[in-house]
């Protein structure tokens, strides 16, 4: 088995809260909570859970926009979550993003060959000319006409939008690309263009994702292996089929409860989770999900470890009675 790419050990990823006049710190909101994962060279781990679990935060703390609390990220086996800015920029060409929402992460006042040759003004790379050429190839590999360099962004559709995103996410060679809800925006249709491109190009180039998500309807047609996220922890990983198969974690399967349904027969079936999402700035000391939806197991989980374990060969699982099946949750209390 190949080295991983990028293994990320005991993230955290913690925000300040302040309140009073003074603005004094009165806690912290905890988006990411002692996180691991890796990902293999040419390997793409989708990472999914619903809007504020942190699949965000770990996707700009992983390319560095955020500087991690605690634990560590070895992209190539060089921690890099402690590296100055200074010592980061060797580094940044081999990790790009793709940002969700690309009206947004493209600069309005640019034409569309500034943005996608900016990388390589930074980086000083090639002439005017060889740059313009440069970006007449990126742009013609994510099936954008010629004509599209001297254009704005405004003057196109998200989809395209998103095309020139990916190009500027290429313009270095990187080795791994996070992509954070890069179709979630579009319609049904240009998401398949946009998922067929990104497969296509990971073939050519060898890849590795990381494909944030909150769809697990997309994350299945892309993913090698899966991550589901809930309130800044990974609850279950495994590889994709197992996780659509055979979940076994609660919260899992309500997401996969959740996808639509497209025979009305079997559709109206999915019960949604009682209860509210615990808030990060004063989480529960024990089992979030059983707080949740409080569960009478809940009081055994309090202080307890609820690090993944491996119930099976490549299928981790948080170690949590309230999430999990009786025997499930006996076959973790035998080791």
């Amino acid at each position: 088995m190949p080295e991983p790419l990028l293994q990320v050990d005991n993230l955290k990823m913690y925000f300040p809260v302040r309140s009073g006049i003074f603005l004094r710190q009165a806690g912290w909101v905890k988006a990411v909570d002692d996180v691991s994962f890796h990902i293999y060279p040419g390997e793409t781990l989708g990472l999914v859970g619903e809007s504020g679990c942190g699949k965000s935060t770990i996707g700009k703390s992983i390319v560095r926009l955020l500087k991690p609390t605690g634990g560590s990220i070895r992209f190539n086996g060089s921690n890099i979550a402690r590296l100055s800015q200074r010592k980061m920029r060797p580094l940044r060409p081999h990790i790009q993003m793709v940002f969700q929402d690309p009206a947004e992460s493209l600069n309005q006042r640019q034409s569309i060959g500034q943005i996608v040759a900016e990388p390589f003004v930074i980086h000083r790379m090639g002439t005017p000319a060889a740059r313009r050429e440069w970006v007449r190839g990126l742009l013609d590999r994510v099936g954008l006409p010629d004509s599209a360099i001297d254009r704005f962004p405004f003057e196109f559709s998200g989809g395209q939008r998103q095309r020139i995103g990916i190009a500027r996410a290429l313009t270095l060679n990187p080795s791994l690309i996070i992509l954070d809800e890069p179709v979630s925006a579009l319609d049904v249709s240009v998401q398949s263009q946009v998922l067929n491109l990104l497969l296509e190009l990971q073939e050519e180039r060898k890849l590795s994702y990381l494909f944030i998500a909150h769809d697990l309807a997309v994350v299945k047609h892309i993913s090698d292996r899966v991550a589901v996220m809930y309130l800044g922890k990974i609850v279950e990983m495994s590889d994709a089929e197992t996780i659509y198969q055979a979940p076994k974690h609660a919260y899992t399967k309500a997401l996969l409860d959740a996808i639509p349904e497209p025979a009305p027969a079997r559709a109206n079936k999915h019960q949604p989770l009682p209860g509210d999402v615990p808030s990060p700035i004063n989480p529960p000391l024990g089992s979030a999900f059983g707080h949740r939806i409080q569960h009478p197991s809940y009081p055994e989980t309090v202080g307890a470890d609820l690090t993944p374990v491996e119930i099976e060969p490549g299928h981790w699982v948080a170690p949590d009675p309230c999430a999990l099946e009786p025997e499930d949750w006996n076959k973790i209390r035998q080791r």
